[in-house]
């Protein structure tokens, strides 16, 4: 990559950036490509040459979230042994986004869902459904090891879970407490735990 690629890369990194927390505080309805600019002094014009419209923006935001949200699902993997550990490393994940006083991206989109696109669509789906996806198999791994117990199929839970943390994050943040939203992830994983046999 020369210089002039580096530099392009960087404004398109920045322009995600600004873009990202403006949609996680004030929905993707919530601001305009002149917002963007103004916080990054750059004219809409430059803002088009990396993205054709605000379509392309949020499509890409949303891709480079999943894109993070995966990696930190596939660390969480590598660090946690067990599943009730993966499962309270993965609620940290949203704990930590409220702490900087946002909301989860795919969160915030899904709010607005029918007024996206339809590629952003498409990707807001395809992040939760990751999501589940790796939450059912930590379930399903964590019954078979006699760590984790809960009634019907691994992937009801899996929905439960990602739609009970939304929602905690959501309540919680009009309280500024991100205590509030702990405790209550802390009482829902509290009930996927194995009871002890006898």
């Amino acid at each position: 990559m020369n210089r002039a690629q580096s530099g392009s890369a960087d404004t398109a990194g920045q322009i995600l950036d600004a873009a990202e927390r403006l949609v996680q505080v004030n929905g993707f309805n919530g601001f305009s490509y002149a917002d963007v600019a103004a916080e990054l002094s750059l004219t809409t014009a430059a803002l088009h040459y990396h993205f054709s419209g605000k379509a392309a923006l949020g499509r890409a935001l949303i891709d480079r979230y999943a894109a993070r949200f995966g990696a930190a699902l596939e660390r969480i993997d590598r660090e946690q042994p067990t599943a009730p550990e993966k499962l309270r490393a993965y609620a940290t994940l949203y704990g930590e986004v409220l702490r900087e006083d946002r909301m989860c991206l795919c969160g915030m989109l899904a709010a607005e869902y029918q007024t996206l696109p339809e590629p952003m669509q498409e990707a807001v789906i395809g992040f939760f459904d990751a999501n589940e996806t790796w939450l059912a198999w930590v379930l399903k791994s964590g019954v078979e090891a006699g760590l984790l117990s809960f009634t019907g199929p691994a992937e009801d839970t899996a929905r439960m879970l990602v739609g009970a943390l939304e929602g905690a994050m959501l309540i919680a943040r009009p309280y500024r407490d991100v205590a509030r939203f702990q405790a209550t992830a802390q009482q829902l994983l509290a009930t996927l735990a194995a009871r002890p046999a006898g």
